[in-house]
C-alpha cells in the first residue's frame, strides 16, 4: 500500500493526479491520498454544470469549477476543506459500497472525541447534520473512493455557490444548505488545524497499514499529470460541455439518486437526450442516451429499448422501470 500526500492546492492539477493514480498506477494494491482545494466547486460526473452552481456569484469570487469522473453531487471546497481518496483492487459488487471506506474518518474523529456515523446514501454525520460526501468510480476491478470533508469552511460562501436543488433540502424536512451541515472543527473539544487534522488522518492509516510506504511520483509521472490537467479537467468542454436543445425537461427523485433528462422530442420521437443527475453507476451514461435516440416517446418503447442494455451498471440502485418513468412518466 501507498499514500501520497498532495501539498498542491490547484483543483484542476489535484483531479488529474487523483484519476492518473487510480488509472495508472495499476500495480498498487491499495492508494491513500490526501489533498486540499483553493475555493472550488466540484460537480458530479453526470452532472449539468450550470444547474449546480450559481454563475453570477462564482464569476465575482474567482471559484474554480472541475468536473470529477465519479457520479454524486457537487460539492464546495476550500483551503479548510480535506478531501481523501483511496484506490483499491476490489470486486465489482464492491462499488458503490460507501460505509466500508469511510471508516478511517469515523475512528480518526473518535480518537479526538466526536462520534461521526455513516448514514443515508453516502454521508458522514455528526449529531445529525452533514459534514461529509462520498463518491466512487469503477474501473475494470479498481475503485476510487473519494470524500469531501467540511472541516472548516466558510459555510455562507458554500450556501452562495452551490445553487441546490430545493428537492434535496424539502425531502429532508429543512429549509437550507446551512442548517444542514456542520464543519468538524466545531464539533471538536480542543481545536486543532485542517493540516493537524490530516496528519492525524494519515498517521491513522499507518497504524492500521505499517507497511504503507509514501509513493514519490517521477518527473514523467508530474508531466502526465500536467498534461491530463491541461487536456480535459482544464478544459470547458469537459468542466461545462454543451446541454442539447431540448423540449422535454423532466426531473425524478429515486433513493438512489436524482435523474434529470432533457430531450428534443420531433414528431413523438426522442431526437436528441442528455440524462443528468447525482446518480453512481460503473459505465458512462452516453451509453445509455445511444440507445434512446430515434425511440418513440412511448413509456413502452422507451422500455423495450432500455432492456438491450444492463441498466443496473449505468444507475446503481435504479431500476430499468425507474428510467422509464424518469425519461417519459
Amino acid at each position: 500500500m501507498k499514500y501520497i500526500v498532495n501539498n498542491s492546492n490547484e483543483t484542476a492539477y489535484n483531479i488529474a493526479l487523483e484519476e492518473y493514480a487510480f488509472k495508472h498506477l495499476l500495480d498498487e494494491d491499495m492508494i491513500f491520498l490526501l489533498w486540499i482545494n483553493k475555493p472550488s466547486i466540484i460537480v458530479g460526473r453526470h452532472q449539468n454544470t450550470v444547474q449546480e452552481i450559481n454563475r453570477d456569484y462564482v464569476r465575482e469570487h474567482g471559484i474554480e469549477v472541475v468536473r470529477r469522473i465519479s457520479g454524486g453531487g457537487a460539492v464546495y471546497h476550500d483551503l479548510n476543506n480535506l478531501n481523501y481518496t483511496i484506490i483499491s483492487k476490489e470486486s465489482e459488487d464492491k462499488a458503490f459500497d460507501f460505509k466500508s471506506f469511510s471508516v478511517p474518518v469515523i475512528k480518526t474523529l473518535e480518537e479526538l472525541g466526536v462520534k461521526a456515523e455513516f448514514t443515508g446514501r453516502n454521508d458522514l454525520e455528526i449529531d445529525g447534520k452533514k459534514f461529509c460526501g462520498n463518491a466512487q468510480a469503477y474501473i475494470n476491478g479498481r475503485i476510487m473512493h473519494h470524500g469531501c470533508l467540511l472541516f472548516d469552511v466558510d459555510l455562507s460562501v458554500l450556501a452562495n455557490a452551490l445553487q441546490v436543488s430545493k428537492d434535496k433540502f424539502e425531502s429532508k424536512g429543512v429549509k437550507s444548505v446551512r442548517a444542514r451541515v456542520t464543519n468538524i472543527v466545531d464539533e471538536l473539544p480542543e481545536k486543532i488545524t485542517v493540516e493537524e487534522f490530516r496528519d492525524l488522518l494519515l498517521d491513522y492509516m499507518k497504524k492500521e497499514y505499517p507497511q504503507m510506504t509514501e509513493y514519490v511520483f517521477s518527473e514523467q509521472e508530474l508531466a502526465e499529470i500536467n498534461r491530463i490537467k491541461e487536456s480535459k479537467f482544464g478544459t470547458w468542454d469537459w468542466n461545462y460541455g454543451k446541454s442539447p436543445e431540448y423540449n422535454v425537461r423532466r426531473g425524478t427523485k429515486f433513493t438512489s439518486g436524482k435523474v434529470e433528462i432533457f430531450a428534443n422530442v420531433v414528431e413523438s420521437k426522442i431526437q436528441d437526450i442528455k440524462i443528468y443527475g447525482d446518480f453512481f453507476g460503473i459505465e458512462d451514461v452516453a451509453a445509455v442516451e445511444d440507445v434512446l435516440r430515434g425511440v418513440k416517446y412511448e413509456r413502452e418503447d422507451v422500455l423495450k429499448a432500455l432492456e438491450t442494455i444492463d441498466i443496473s451498471r449505468y444507475f446503481a440502485g435504479i431500476s430499468r422501470e425507474e428510467i422509464a418513468e424518469a425519461v417519459v412518466g
